[in-house]
């Protein structure tokens, strides 16, 4: 459970990969997705590095 949490970060950040990536390869792309995508990249991030801190 604890890799989980640590790892918690990373699997959002790799879900906001791939909402960018589906539409791009539909060729449905609108500023919803790209914010949308955006969003979970940067949240993911920034939760990697302070679960990371916080998680022994």
């Amino acid at each position: 459970m604890n890799e989980l949490i640590k790892n918690l970060g990373v699997i959002v950040l790799i879900i906001g990969v791939v909402v960018l990536a589906v539409p791009f390869l539909n060729g449905g792309m609108n500023n919803t997705i790209l914010l949308a995508g955006l969003a979970l990249i940067i949240f993911g991030y920034l939760g990697h590095i302070v679960i990371n801190k916080r998680v022994e």
